[in-house]
Parts: C-alpha cells; structure tokens; sequence
C-alpha cells in the first residue's frame, strides 16, 4: 500500500476500535510510542458488551467499525479488543487483504514462559474464551502448562459505567480472582482491554506474588513496525490529531477519557447512526 491507496483519498492515519472504553489503554500505548502518527479511535459503545454476544453480531459490527474507519483514511487498523479480535479478525482481513491489521489476543506463549509454577490463568470475556481462536492458542502455546481460564462476566460493563472505584467492581473482581488465588496460579493474563483500567484492584485480588500480563505494549509494537513498512506520511513533531468518537453517549466518553486517562482537552464525536 502507498500514498495514493484507493481506501481512501483522505490523509492517512490508524484506525482503532473497541466495544467500549477498553481499548483506550491501546490507544495510549499507541499515542506513546507514535506521537507524530494521526489516530482515530471508536467506542461501540451502543453495541457494548460484546463478549455476551454470539461470533455473527460481533462480527458485522467490527465491518461496519472498520469501514467506518478506512473511508475516514485509517491505513493500518487495530482491533483493540480481545473478543472481536479472536471472532472477526478472519473476516476483517478477507474483505481487506491489502489492508495491515493488528489483533489483541491473550499471550498464552509468553505467560507460559514467564511462569514459574506451570499455572496460569486468563481472565476474559466469555465470548473470548469460547471461540474457536483461543482454543487454537491453547492447543498451539499451553505445552503441558495448566491454563485456568475464568470468564468474567459483568466486568466490562461496569468498567463501561466510569465508575472504576464502584464496589460492585470489587465483589466481581473478588468472585473472578478467588478461583485463581485456589488454584495457585502465578502469571494472570489480562485477556480483555478493559482489564488493565482496574489493574491495580486485580493485583491487590490476586496478591503482590502474582505477575499481570496485558497485551497493549506488544499490540503497539506491532503497529509501529507496520507501520514504518507502510511508509506513510506524518505529522511533524509530537501532536499528531487524535480524534475520539462513539456510538454511544460522547458526554460520557469524554469524561471518562478526563478522568482515566488524564486526556482533559479532547472532544469526541458521536455516531449514533453508525
């Protein structure tokens, strides 16, 4: 792909998207370590939790999200989500095979490698953990480690309400992490973006001994290196547009981005037809 790519005539950028809020922390990390890269970032919010939801409708809203945003100039798109990533990632790439796509998915190889004891855990949601994707990582990675994989259901949608300091968040976090902290797992991934915006409750859950893996830093990676063999235009210096937008209430997302992630200075756009 170059310069004059006919997905859109618009000025270059990368995509992402998320069921929700989730996938800010991805786009921190991208904004991190690409400052002069222009991103545009979806919240599904409308559409939101996805991991309640069979494979077809999470699939046919990450083409709409997707398209959305090619047509908007994204030349690289990632799917910050783990449950779209492991349902739609297939299809995304078959309806745009010129296109870089970059997934989230649990890193079972390297929590396999980072443990100590041969016992880990995933936290994530339930779709995630069913489809067909993780079940292939396993069967690929797990070699012969003892993988607990715990749904956690409820989770997102707390997370989504902006309330991160909410007590039902830490009666679900203490209904998750008490089978891992029976199980004596030493290594917990973070299987869904959202995990990492309560990251500190889990590790006080779990205990101080338990390593926490997240996956945003290596997704980031992923996308500077391919986006560097894009060779792609950028903006000079460090203040490249992030755009936010949502199909749900963009007064919320504009305070929870305040809040979160410090980010006081940003509107978000709402796309409530999308």
């Amino acid at each position: 792909m170059n310069r004059n790519s006919p997905l859109s005539p618009l000025p270059p950028c990368i995509g992402v998207f998320d069921s929700g809020v989730g996938g800010l922390t991805v786009l921190r990390e991208l904004r991190r370590q690409l400052p002069s890269v222009p991103l545009r970032y979806i919240a599904d919010t409308a559409y939101a939790p996805y991991g309640s939801h069979g494979s077809d409708y999470i699939t046919e809203r990450s083409l709409r999200l997707a398209g959305h945003l090619i047509a908007q100039g994204a030349r690289l798109l990632v799917v910050a989500c783990n449950t779209a990533t492991a349902h739609a990632v297939g299809a995304l790439r078959a309806r745009w095979p010129e296109l870089p796509i970059v997934g989230t998915e649990p890193g079972i190889k390297p929590a396999v490698a980072a443990s100590r004891n041969g016992r880990i855990a995933v936290l994530a949601t339930v779709a995630t953990l069913a489809s067909e994707r993780y079940r292939d990582l396993l069967a690929r990675h797990a070699d012969g480690t003892q993988v607990l994989s715990q749904p956690c259901p409820g989770l997102v949608d707390l997370i989504e309400a902006g309330d991160l300091q909410s007590p039902s968040i830490d009666a679900l976090i203490e209904r998750f992490c008490a089978p891992l902290r029976e199980a004596g797992v030493d290594t917990v991934l973070l299987g869904c973006t959202h995990y990492p915006l309560i990251q500190p409750r889990l590790q006080r859950a779990l205990g101080e001994q338990v390593q926490l893996l997240n996956i945003e830093t290596a997704v980031a990676q992923q996308s500077v290196r391919l986006w560097q063999a894009l060779d792609l235009p950028t903006s000079e210096g460090a203040n490249a547009p992030l755009h936010l937008a949502t199909t749900g209430d963009a007064a919320a997302l504009q305070r929870f981005v305040a809040e979160a992630l410090g980010w006081t200075d940003l509107s978000v756009e709402a796309l409530p037809d999308l």
